[in-house]
């Protein structure tokens, strides 16, 4: 690992992750490339229609260290991110579809921007200032990624990003007071940039003019052996970890933090994710309590290594916990890029957050805002190779 990147990253993030606190406007110039370094761009083109007519848009990010990142401002969507492997070779290493007609039917939530409140919110309840808030309820008896038009399906306002150090979009949507049952109006923005020395970065900020409940995440589905290349049962991960949230059958946390030592759960050393997958009744589908969290603080939560290509993912966060996927849901009835059916395993996630049903557990670290105040989550993926 280059370690002066990661410092650099840890330096510059570490005072802008503020939890709820007020923040910027996203990165700021700095200083200018140094003489030789290759230009980094950011480019738009059209991608398509809504059903009701409106434009959207595709925005390709290229840097000079061989990644590029396709996003859509359908959904604040991430379409691909491609990353060369240790021999030089460039893949697209996340899951999705080939046309925006794709996106509209997904219900994988590839590559979204999940809103306002990811992962799972028991029975589609809770109480708040002395108020019972009932929000759509679209898994089972539980509300899910939002309910059943989250962030994901909504059309975003976007504007282009250029800096020295980083190219991005910046998507800005207002969700209106009641979206889906939630409170408040609330005016959010997901800042999207890659950065000269391969880090895909994400930020998400958000306020209100009431006060409300907020978790956003980032919600791509990683294959780093690249396209059509299978499962993800021989990937190595690691997770900052010693505990995670134990989940009944609906996969809603029963409020306890359990050691993760002595079990299939204990990813503190890496391992391949399929070592003990058969021992997890249905597979990986957990929220690991990540450490060292102090709010506004960023560092290390993950580090996934694919050894046939060498390409390792960093992810850095300031967030308290991660929601390790793998890709249980998956059953080949999904037809994704270039035609491939994606089977069971073929893609994991790894999603940054605060816990699930946070807003029933009050013991948790709080998912409330309230007006005056600023949502801030940073999301960091720092890609490099081993040889």
């Amino acid at each position: 690992m280059a370690s002066r990147t990661l410092g650099w990253l840890l330096l510059g993030l570490g005072a802008s992750c503020l939890g709820l606190a007020s923040c910027g406007e996203g990165p700021a110039p700095t200083s200018q490339p140094p003489e030789g370094e290759g230009k980094m761009s950011v480019e738009q083109t059209d991608y398509g229609k809504m059903p009701d007519g409106r434009e959207v848009h595709l925005f390709t990010l290229t840097n000079s260290g061989g990644m590029r990142v396709k996003l859509t401002d359908y959904g604040a969507i991430t379409v691909s991110v491609e990353v060369p492997d240790k021999d030089g070779n460039v893949s697209d290493v996340t899951l999705g579809y080939d046309t925006l007609e794709g996106w509209f039917g997904s219900t994988s939530y590839f590559g979204a921007t999940v809103g306002r409140y990811a992962n799972r919110i028991a029975k589609g309840k809770f109480d708040l200032d002395g108020t019972t808030y009932t929000l759509a309820t679209n898994n089972d008896e539980n509300h899910l990624h939002g309910g059943i038009k989250g962030f994901d399906k909504c059309l975003w306002d976007a504007e282009t990003v250029e800096t020295p150090d980083a190219v991005g979009v910046r998507f800005t949507r207002t969700s209106p007071d009641g979206e889906e049952g939630y409170p408040g109006n609330l005016q959010v923005t997901a800042l999207y940039t890659l950065t000269r020395d391969n880090a895909f970065k994400v930020e998400f900020t958000a306020t209100t003019d009431k006060t409300t409940i907020v978790n956003l995440a980032h919600h791509t589905y990683w294959n780093l052996r690249g396209p059509a290349s299978g499962d993800i049962l021989g990937h190595e991960l690691m997770l900052n970890a010693d505990k995670y949230t134990p989940v009944d059958a609906g996969l809603i946390p029963t409020g306890e933090l359990a050691p993760v030592a002595g079990t299939p759960m204990d990813f503190t050393t890496a391992k391949p994710i399929g070592k003990e997958i058969a021992q997890v009744e249905g597979g990986y589908d957990h929220n690991f309590v990540l450490g060292g969290y102090e709010p506004g603080k960023v560092r290390l939560a993950a580090r996934v290594t694919e050894p046939t290509t060498g390409r390792v993912m960093e992810i850095l966060t300031c967030q308290p916990g991660i929601q390790f996927y793998s890709g249980n849901f998956l059953d080949g009835s999904v037809t994704g890029k270039k035609g491939v059916a994606y089977q069971k395993h073929y893609g994991f996630c790894l999603e940054t957050q605060h816990y699930p049903d946070s807003p029933n557990k009050p013991d948790w670290p709080s998912v409330t805002l309230k007006p005056g105040e600023t949502y801030k989550h940073v999301m960091i993926h720092k890609f490099s190779t081993a040889k």
